[in-house]
């Protein structure tokens, strides 16, 4: 039940307050109970939950809970049905002395949300204490001479309580002599006083025993007593005199020793000894003020002995007695009031209740970290206090009742910022001088997954040579994540994908905790020359973050493959085969070894030696070191072998180099008799020249249609641009690409490098660029030199002009090392040599096609590249001047004009013969030398082939 609150006469009434509310989550109430003192253990004192307005089912789990600052466990909750109990025993006098209100203070605390109740229950007063008197028996020295009315102080009794049931009434013992004088409600400094109402003799009764009785005013009723022993004198009829009864004194609260408080007057009518007066306290006064005072006897100086606190005591009362030294000897008595004056001596008081041991940092704002109460001894500005956070602290402060405060968060949190704040809380009153008193809060910043792990870079590139073990560590990733725990405990992943047919996990794994890269198997450059793939780095996070890294694992040529002869090059078990006429001149290629290598750069970088014979003779032909060409180095002659077995050492410039050993075997016969050589070897011959000139044909009208479409393209392309109205964008970029045919099937160029094709004003612009597709934009080509033909019609093909034996084996052929193709990046871009594997043209003045060696060998690998006879090289933004279609006597120009010019698109590409080397021949006498010398020059051209 709710308890009542008594006033002046004990009228009840009823208190219910819920106080103001904290922001956020935290609400502050206060309910008022009433309890009376010395309550048996289990007294009821209020249904707290209820009047709290919280469900008793919620009590458990949102741990409700109560505390009572300093007053240990008086009172406690049943959780079951939330009713507030005495737990022990309450003593009012024990808690609150004397004064008026007393009342136990509860901190309510409940969670989920957090609740904050306060609740005051006034304990009540019980006429638990009877009157006590200082002694249960006084001495009382009178001289028969007293006068009538004389007036004799006593010191009263003291009641405990409060109220009615400290409200004493005196009553004296029947007698004839003495009467009780009672000061008044509003005269309560005054002593009791025994009035003398008729003379004494002391002949008659020398002494007189009276009892005086106190009775206080509660129910039921309490009393005290008190002897009175009185002794009758003679002589000293006059007694000392102070000027006043009561004496008011203010007092500063610490003052040092010897302080003077006061300096007493009495004064006595006698003469001689029965008027000199001694000071002292009366019997009755306690320890405690001899403690603090003390008196001269001889000047009734009274002045400070001991500490002097306002906490403790705030008003002192010092009966004071005067005695002569007459006899008998006569006394006076007096009172002195000693009000303590408060001074700020109490620094504030500091408590801090934490609610939690850590506070995520993604906690929203308005979190009550922890409960602040703060309290000051002192009084007045004395005791009012202002509490202060430090300053640059994501948290505030929040008064949520008097004195008490709710730490809580004001702005949001980052761990990875700062980790542990160490708030400082001062407390500082308004006293001159300020005290202030401080209390630290340490506040852990609980770590949340707000970080994803980064990579120190989004892309590695990582080498790698072929044929490396399985199971080899290639690299390492490393990401880092700014989280704590288990927050940063990154792990990694491939991201799945496949590799041509194979899924990306059969070729390398990745670590989980350390991040290491390996290669699940030998990687092979002449398959998988880059694999690019993703690694996955992800945290244990809840929910789990994670980032992606590109790896190009880029795998390094190594020299494990061997030269390879191409069929009907002397090698896999079988020789080449030619027939050789003794009549050929120094330096005529007779026969040509092939080889190609299926490494790249200078593992497939081929070189030919000729093998010394076993005789140790000097062999009359030699090899091309780089072409391997087999020429004569000397005229045939008689006395020469007429079969020559060579053996040709193919090798490559890997570490270590491999090779491989070609043979050629060579038939050195007489002019005059190639006509007579076996039927095999003259229908050979023929088919062989009859499908070469049908291949030709071939290739003829296979270019002539191929250029035909090209042209009609482009002019139909250049139409369409130029009907179009102009724009500031009027040229865009293209890419043409020129496919032609041979022998060994179709190839192309294509443009990398921007292009564009351009009418109106403006610029000139070049109407067609072909580079390499294997080398980065904007390769160069070279010029054709000053030759500039242009023929209405093809003509018919030069029989003297032969293929070249490399384009025949698949566009695959040696390194030509004395000129190397330039590859151009463009303007401004960088230049790259390269070796280029050369078309082996016998004439000095026509220009090679031949792809770059470091991109491989491939027939659409094809630039343009001069002769020692045109040592001309293109400009960045020039063009050949025309070039020359392996396989077939056809020439392409290609021609730039100015922009304003008058182009004729017929004459854009055109078809010529061949240019065939002159060669001066001093005329000999006679039909049959002329015969043998065309028959000699036509066994030197079926060599060749």
């Amino acid at each position: 039940m709710l308890a009542s609150e008594s006033g002046d006469q004990g009228a009840g009434f009823l208190l219910l307050s819920l106080l103001l509310l904290a922001p956020r989550e935290i609400r502050s109430a206060q309910v008022r109970y009433s309890v009376p003192e010395e309550a048996k253990h289990g007294t009821f004192v209020g249904r707290i939950a209820q009047d709290l307005g919280l469900d008793l089912a919620e009590l458990v789990p949102r741990l409700f809970r109560v505390a009572s600052k300093g007053r240990g466990d008086l009172l406690e909750v049943n959780l079951q049905n939330g009713i507030l109990f005495v737990n022990s025993r309450i003593d009012r006098e024990e808690l609150c002395r004397k004064s008026l209100e007393c009342s136990i203070h509860l901190e309510v605390i409940v969670e989920r949300p957090l609740q904050v109740f306060y609740v005051e229950v006034d304990v009540k007063d019980i006429n638990d204490n009877p009157p006590v008197f200082p002694a249960t028996q006084k001495n009382l020295f009178i001289s028969e001479t007293r006068a009538l009315d004389s007036h004799f102080s006593l010191e009263g009794a003291s009641d405990a309580d409060i109220g009615l049931n400290a409200l004493l009434t005196y009553r004296l013992s029947p007698n004839e002599y003495f009467f009780l004088e009672i000061p008044t409600n509003d005269d309560q400094v005054k002593p009791l006083q025994l009035v003398l109402k008729k003379t004494l003799d002391r002949e008659i009764a020398s002494e007189l025993l009276l009892v005086l009785k106190a009775t206080d005013g509660g129910k039921p009723e309490l009393t005290g007593t008190v002897e009175l022993q009185i002794t009758v004198l003679d002589a000293n009829d006059n007694a000392p005199v102070f000027d006043k009864a009561v004496h008011h004194v203010k007092l500063q609260e610490n003052v040092r020793n010897g302080t003077l408080v006061i300096r007493l007057n009495a004064s006595d009518l006698d003469e001689g000894s029965n008027s000199h007066i001694l000071y002292s306290f009366a019997t009755d006064v306690s320890s405690d003020t001899k403690a603090a005072f003390r008196i001269d006897s001889a000047n009734g100086e009274i002045k400070v002995n001991g500490e002097i606190d306002f906490e403790e005591t705030k008003l002192w009362k010092l009966p004071i007695e005067a005695v002569d030294k007459g006899n008998p000897p006569m006394f006076a008595h007096c009172t002195i009031l000693v009000e303590v004056l408060d001074i700020n001596d109490n620094a504030p008081e500091l408590l801090v209740t934490s609610l939690s041991l850590s506070v995520p940092e993604d906690a929203p704002l308005g979190t009550v970290i922890a409960l602040i109460s703060v309290t000051d001894r002192d009084v007045g500005n004395n005791g009012q206090v202002t509490c202060l956070l430090t300053p640059y602290v994501p948290f505030k402060l929040v008064s949520t009742f008097k004195n008490y405060y709710s730490l809580v968060l004001d702005s949001a949190l980052d761990r990875e910022s700062v980790s542990n704040y160490t708030v400082v809380v001062t407390a500082q009153d308004r006293g001159s001088p300020s005290l202030s008193a401080t209390a630290s809060v340490s506040v852990k910043v609980a770590d949340v997954n707000d970080n994803v792990p980064t990579f120190a870079k989004p892309e590695y590139t990582v080498f790698v040579k072929e044929n490396n073990p399985p199971g080899c560590h290639i690299f390492t990733v490393s990401a880092r994540d700014l989280d704590a725990q288990e927050n940063a405990l990154v792990s990694y992943s491939l991201v799945e994908r496949r590799v041509g047919e194979r899924a990306l996990s059969s070729y390398v794994s990745v670590h989980a905790d350390s991040g290491k890269v390996y290669a699940l198997q030998p990687l092979d450059h002449e398959v998988l020359e880059l694999l690019q793939f993703q690694v996955s780095a992800r945290d244990a996070g809840v929910p789990p973050l994670g980032s992606n890294v590109t790896l190009q694992v880029f795998v390094l040529d190594e020299n494990d493959n061997a030269p390879t002869l191409l069929p009907g090059a002397g090698g896999a078990g079988g020789a080449v085969s030619e027939l050789v006429s003794r009549s050929v001149g120094v330096g005529q290629v007779v026969a040509k070894v092939r080889a190609v290598d299926a490494d790249s750069g200078y593992n497939a970088w081929l070189s030919y030696e000729l093998q010394p014979t076993a005789g140790g003779t000097r062999s009359p032909f030699r090899v091309g070191l780089y072409t391997g060409e087999i020429s004569t180095t000397r005229a045939l002659e008689e006395a020469d072998a007429p079969r020559q077995r060579l053996l040709v050492l193919v090798k490559d410039h890997g570490e270590p180099p491999l090779m491989a050993t070609a043979t050629v075997l060579l038939s050195l016969v007489d002019s005059g008799q190639v006509p007579k050589t076996s039927s095999r070897v003259s229908s050979g011959a023929a088919s062989s020249e009859t499908a070469l000139v049908n291949v030709n044909v071939y290739l003829i009208i296979a270019i002539c249609a191929v250029s035909s479409l090209l042209v009609l393209t482009l002019l139909l392309y250049t139409a369409l641009r130029c009907s179009a109205p102009p724009t500031e964008n009027a040229c865009a970029p293209g890419k043409p690409t020129l496919v032609c045919s041979s022998a060994v099937g179709s190839w192309s160029y294509s443009q990398e490098r921007r292009q564009r094709v351009c009418s109106g004003e403006g610029p000139p612009k070049t109407d067609l660029m072909a580079f390499s597709p294997s080398v980065p934009p904007g390769s160069s080509s070279g010029e054709s030199g000053e030759q500039k033909e242009v023929f209405g019609n093809p003509r018919q093909p030069n029989p003297d002009w032969r293929y070249s034996a490399s384009l025949r084996a698949g566009m695959h052929s040696s390194v030509h090392l004395e000129e190397a193709g330039i590859l151009r990046a463009g303007p401004g871009g960088p230049d790259q040599q390269w070796p280029t594997v050369s078309s082996a043209t016998p004439e000095p003045e026509a220009g090679e096609v031949s792809p770059p060696v470091g991109a491989g060998v491939n027939s659409n690998s094809w630039t343009f590249k001069y002769g020692p006879g045109n040592p001309k090289q293109a400009g960045p933004s020039e063009l050949p001047d025309k070039f020359i279609i392996p396989g077939s006597p056809a020439i392409i120009s290609i021609r730039q004009e100015p922009t304003n010019s008058q182009i004729d698109k017929s004459d854009f590409i055109t078809f010529g013969k061949k240019e065939e080397t002159k060669k001066k021949k001093k005329k000999k006498k006679g039909n049959k030398t002329q015969e043998k010398k065309e028959k000699g020059n036509s066994t030197t051209d079926n060599s060749d082939q």
